[in-house]
């Protein structure tokens, strides 16, 4: 690789490693995970970044790249034993501070507990300020899919919220 790639590799890790590891984590909440999602990401660019037709924006073709590789992470062995082990191992003290942060952050955790379909629409919509035909773009479905998955979150998401907590979204 030359001097110049190389200077134009660390300038894209710099601009685009915290959007990146956002969206990962909203995935697989879990921040270390997040960032070995992260790496893999900017492995996989680095190694294939020639391949890279420009059809979309960096950006696009960098948060898909990070998308397939959470769905992977999600789908994978290591992270069933990971949720299962975790799931009976906390202390007392732990399960206090995880309640008082469900507390905090309902509205979060509402979209958090979404089914990952639903869930990718809301983060890149409302967290992402993408619009329709970007989200539609970044995870290759029709505008009609994206607008059906966001309304069908929001149904759910106004079912498992009190009604301040609605309000709040619905006033967005």
């Amino acid at each position: 690789m030359l001097l110049s790639e190389e200077l134009a590799f660390q300038e894209v890790m710099k601009s685009y490693t915290e959007p990146l590891l956002k969206i990962a984590y909203l995935y697989v909440k879990d921040w270390q995970v997040a960032e070995d999602i992260v790496q893999d990401t900017f492995l996989s660019y680095y190694e294939k970044f020639e391949q890279f037709e420009e059809r979309s924006s960096l950006k696009t073709y960098l948060v898909r790249i990070t998308i397939n590789k959470c769905k992977d992470y999600l789908k994978s062995w290591r992270y069933r034993k990971l949720f299962l082990t975790n799931r009976f191992s906390l202390t007392k003290k732990e399960q206090a501070h995880l309640v008082q942060q469900e507390e905090r952050l309902d509205i979060a955790n509402a979209v958090l507990n979404l089914p990952l379909h639903l869930r990718e629409v809301v983060i890149h919509y409302y967290y992402e300020e993408l619009s329709i035909l970007e989200i539609s773009t970044i995870l290759s479905l029709s505008d009609n899919t994206v607008k059906t998955r966001l309304r069908r979150a929001r149904q759910l998401l106004k079912e498992q919220l009190s009604m301040d907590e609605w309000e709040v979204l619905s006033n967005e």
